[in-house]
C-alpha cells in the first residue's frame, strides 16, 4: 500500500509536469473557490467560449473528412479555431466532444448517442492520444481552456451500478491517468451529457425530488471519487437530470469535494423562457418572457448557484426561419420578450455562469463584423439570432470599451402590469428592475451605472439590488434614480400589489386551453373547457381569511365555476364553487375538494374560473374577507366610498381607496361594510 501512494504521487507530479509543459502558459491556473471559478490571483473568472465535435457529419455533414482520416480531422477543426479566432470572436473555453465515431467498433450499428454497446476501449485510447488530445493542445496554444466531455449521451433511464455507470468508470478512469490531461491547469471535464431521469431511493424513474438526487449525487460521487483517487484534481463538471435542466435537488445533495462545479444545458423554453419568435399576427407571444424564465432559473439552477459555480455546455437560439440553431426563439428585449436578451441578464445577475454558444463552429468561423452587416437579415447578421448579440456581449466580457448607446431606460418585468405610472403587482412576486442601454447596433447592453430604488412602505416592498421582491398586498410609492453614461434621471412609481389582477401578463386565460381576456371589462372566455385565472409559484396564505369571493356580472351562459387548489398541478382535485345569483364563495374554515378531500389554505396555487367555453362571461371582482383580511377589490379607484373606524364611526367621506389607504394609519376598519386591515 505503501508503495502505491508513493507511486501515485510521483504520477501525479510528472503528470503536473507535463502537463505545465504545453503551450499557453500565460493563461491563468483557474480552481473552484466557493461558488466562484477564480484564478490563483483571487480574481472571479467566467469563461465563455464555443463547443467542437470531431465526427464527419458534424464537420459540415460529411463534406470535409471522412473514413477515419486523423490528419483530415485535425487539420479542419484547427483551421476552425483558427478562423473563429480571427474573426474576432473573445472566446476563452472550448468545449471538445469526444465523438464515439471514434471510439464505436466501425460497422456495428447502433440506436444512437446514448447506445454504449458498440464502445471498444482499445479505439477510445487510441484516438483519445491521436485526435482528442492534439485537438485539446491546440486549443490551450491558442488560449483555450478546454472542457472534454464524454462520448455520446445518456440513456434515457439510468441508476446505480447499471451498464453505463461502469462505461463512465472505464472512460474517466482512463482519462483521470493520462499524463497529458490529468492535473493540466486548461483542462476541466464534463462527466456526463444530458442525463434524463435516474432510478431514485423510492425505485421510480424521475428526474426530480429528494429520491432522485440522492442516487444521483451518489452516481457521480463513484466517478468523481474514482478520478480523485488516480490523482485527478482538474475542475469536474457535474451534470444534472431532465437533459442538463434539473439541479434543485443538488442543494440537499451536492457533490462535495475540490474544484467542483455544474454544468448546466439552456434552451428556449427551458426554465419558463419565450420558446420560439413572438406571434405579432396574435398580438402577443409564446413563453414566458424574463419574468418566467427568471422564475424557473431561480427555482432549478440557483439553489446550486449559490454553491458552486455554473457553466452552461449548451445554449443557442435562432428564428426558425434560418434553421441553424438548436433553439428556435429570438434575442429580445432584456427584462421583455425573448430569450437571448434575457438569459444574458439572467446569467450576469448570477455573477457564477460560464457560458457557451452552440452553433456549428463553421457558422462562427464566417461571422463578418462589419456594423452594417446587420441589416441583410441573415443568421450570422440578424440581431434576433444568437450570432451577432453573443459576438458583442463576449467582447463585452473580455474588457473591450462599450460602444456609447444611442438611448438608456429603466426596464422592468413582467412589463405587461403597467399603466403609465401605475405598476400592479402580486404579492410573492418578484418585480424586476435594471438600466437597459440601446447599442444602436442590433443588441441591448445591462448597463452597470450608478442605480438606486426608494420604497415608501418596505412592508409591501422590499429593494434587493435589481429587483423588488412583493412581500404583502398594499399600495406604495418607489422612486428610481440612476446617473452614469452622460445621463441622470429620477422616476417616480405607484405600485398597487393585490392577489387577484384583472391586468394582462397577470392574469392568464390560458392555464389550461387557450382563451381570451379583456382587461378593461374583464371579460372572459375560456377554451373548450377551459381554466382561466391566477398561478402562485410559491403557493398565497388565506388561512387568515374567512372567505374567498368571486362576484360575476351578467349572465353564465358557459357554466362557469370558481375553484382553487392547493397543489400547484392542475390535474388535482380542486375545491369548486357554483355561481349562484352572481355570487360563488368559499368558506376557508371549512374547504373540501368532490372528493372529500380537505384543502389547505395556507398554500394556494392555483384559483380562477372553469367554463365550458361556449360562451364568454365577466367576473367584476375577487376579494378575501372576514378574520384579518384585506378585500382584494378595494383598489378599484373608478368610484369613492366612506371609511369607518371598528367602532363605527365614518372618519372619511367622499375618498377614492386609494386615497382611503395610503392615509390610514395601520388597523382595521369597515370599507362599504367590510372589515379590512390597514
Amino acid at each position: 500500500m505503501k508503495f502505491n501512494r508513493i507511486f501515485l504521487f510521483f504520477l501525479t507530479l510528472v503528470s503536473a509536469f507535463r502537463a505545465y509543459s504545453w503551450p499557453g502558459m500565460e493563461m491563468p491556473v483557474l480552481h473552484v473557490d466557493g461558488r466562484y471559478l477564480k484564478d490563483d490571483a483571487g480574481n472571479i473568472v467566467n469563461l465563455h467560449g464555443f463547443g467542437q465535435t470531431y465526427s464527419p457529419w458534424f464537420n459540415e455533414q460529411g463534406s470535409k473528412w471522412s473514413n477515419y482520416d486523423v490528419d483530415k480531422c485535425l487539420a479542419y477543426n484547427k483551421d476552425l479555431i483558427d478562423k473563429i479566432m480571427e474573426a474576432g470572436w473573445k472566446v476563452n473555453f472550448l468545449r471538445l466532444h469526444m465523438d464515439p465515431y471514434w471510439s464505436n467498433t466501425p460497422g456495428m450499428s447502433t440506436t444512437g448517442e446514448n447506445d454504449i454497446s458498440a464502445f471498444d476501449m482499445t479505439r477510445f485510447r487510441q484516438y483519445l492520444s491521436s485526435v482528442f488530445i492534439p485537438m485539446a493542445e491546440y486549443a490551450v496554444s491558442k488560449g483555450l481552456y478546454v472542457v472534454m466531455r464524454p462520448p455520446g449521451v445518456c440513456p434515457e433511464n439510468i441508476e446505480l451500478g447499471d451498464d453505463y455507470q461502469k462505461y463512465l468508470k472505464k472512460v474517466w478512469g482512463y482519462v483521470s491517468t493520462e499524463r497529458k490531461l490529468v492535473n493540466n491547469p486548461h483542462i476541466m471535464f464534463e462527466l456526463a451529457n444530458e442525463p434524463v431521469n435516474i432510478k431514485g431511493t423510492d425505485g421510480e424513474y424521475r428526474s426530480w425530488g429528494d429520491p432522485s438526487f440522492e442516487n444521483l449525487t451518489a452516481y457521480f460521487r463513484e466517478i468523481v471519487d474514482l478520478m480523485r483517487n488516480n490523482g485527478c484534481n482538474n475542475i469536474l463538471w457535474i451534470p444534472g437530470t431532465g437533459y442538463q435542466s434539473q439541479y434543485a435537488g443538488y442543494a440537499k445533495y451536492p457533490i462535495k469535494g475540490d474544484n467542483i462545479g455544474y454544468a448546466v444545458h439552456v434552451y428556449p423554453g427551458w426554465y419558463g423562457s419565450d420558446a420560439i419568435e413572438p406571434s405579432h399576427e396574435l398580438g402577443g407571444q409564446y413563453g414566458g418572457g424574463f419574468s418566467k424564465f427568471s422564475e424557473g432559473w431561480s427555482n432549478q439552477i440557483l439553489p446550486i448557484a449559490e454553491k458552486a459555480p455554473i457553466m452552461v455546455t449548451e445554449m443557442d437560439w435562432a428564428p426558425s426561419v434560418y434553421n441553424a440553431s438548436w433553439g428556435k426563439s429570438i434575442t429580445g428585449k432584456m427584462l421583455g420578450e425573448g430569450f437571448g436578451a434575457n438569459f444574458k441578464v439572467i446569467a450576469d445577475r448570477t455573477g457564477n455562469v460560464s457560458w457557451m454558444i452552440f452553433t456549428g463552429p463553421e457558422l462562427l468561423a464566417q461571422f463578418d463584423s462589419s456594423p452594417s452587416n446587420n441589416q441583410n437579415n441573415t443568421f450570422l447578421t440578424d440581431p434576433e439570432a444568437c450570432p451577432w448579440p453573443v459576438y458583442h456581449w463576449f467582447k463585452e466580457y473580455a474588457g473591450d470599451s462599450l460602444p456609447e448607446v444611442s438611448d438608456v431606460r429603466i426596464g422592468f418585468s413582467p412589463s405587461s402590469s403597467f399603466n403609465g405610472e401605475v405598476i400592479t403587482v402580486m404579492p410573492g412576486s418578484a418585480l424586476h428592475c435594471g438600466l437597459i442601454g440601446d447599442s444602436g447596433n442590433g443588441y441591448e447592453i445591462y448597463l452597470a451605472a450608478d442605480f438606486s430604488a426608494d420604497v415608501a412602505n418596505t412592508n409591501i416592498l422590499e429593494w434587493k439590488g435589481g429587483y423588488f421582491i412583493v412581500k404583502n398586498q398594499g399600495e406604495t410609492d418607489i422612486t428610481l434614480s440612476y446617473s452614469g453614461n452622460g445621463k441622470s434621471e429620477v422616476k417616480k412609481l405607484h405600485v398597487v400589489s393585490t392577489l387577484f389582477p384583472f391586468v394582462e401578463g397577470l392574469f392568464n386565460p390560458s392555464i389550461w386551453e387557450t382563451g381570451s381576456f379583456d382587461e378593461t371589462t374583464h371579460e372572459i372566455k375560456t377554451g373548450t373547457y377551459g381554466f382561466a385565472g391566477w398561478t402562485y409559484s410559491s403557493g398565497i396564505d388565506l388561512s387568515e381569511s374567512d372567505y374567498l369571493v368571486a362576484e360575476m356580472e351578467g349572465q353564465n351562459n358557459s357554466g362557469v365555476s370558481f375553484r382553487v387548489f392547493d397543489i400547484n398541478n392542475y390535474w388535482t382535485d380542486p375545491a369548486m364553487a357554483d355561481f349562484i345569483n352572481g355570487i360563488a364563495r368559499f368558506d376557508l374554515k371549512a374547504l373540501y375538494s368532490d372528493s372529500g378531500r380537505k384543502l389547505d389554505p395556507s398554500h394556494l396555487y392555483i384559483i380562477g374560473f372553469w367554463s365550458t367555453g361556449s360562451a364568454p362571461f365577466r367576473i367584476s371582482k375577487v376579494y378575501s374577507e372576514g378574520g384579518s383580511a384585506h378585500a382584494e377589490y378595494i383598489y378599484d379607484n373608478s368610484r369613492t366610498l366612506d371609511v369607518y373606524s371598528i367602532q363605527g364611526i365614518k372618519i372619511k367621506s367622499g375618498v377614492t381607496y386609494h386615497e382611503a389607504l395610503s392615509s390610514l394609519p395601520h388597523g382595521v376598519y369597515i370599507i362599504e361594510g367590510r372589515k379590512v386591515k390597514i
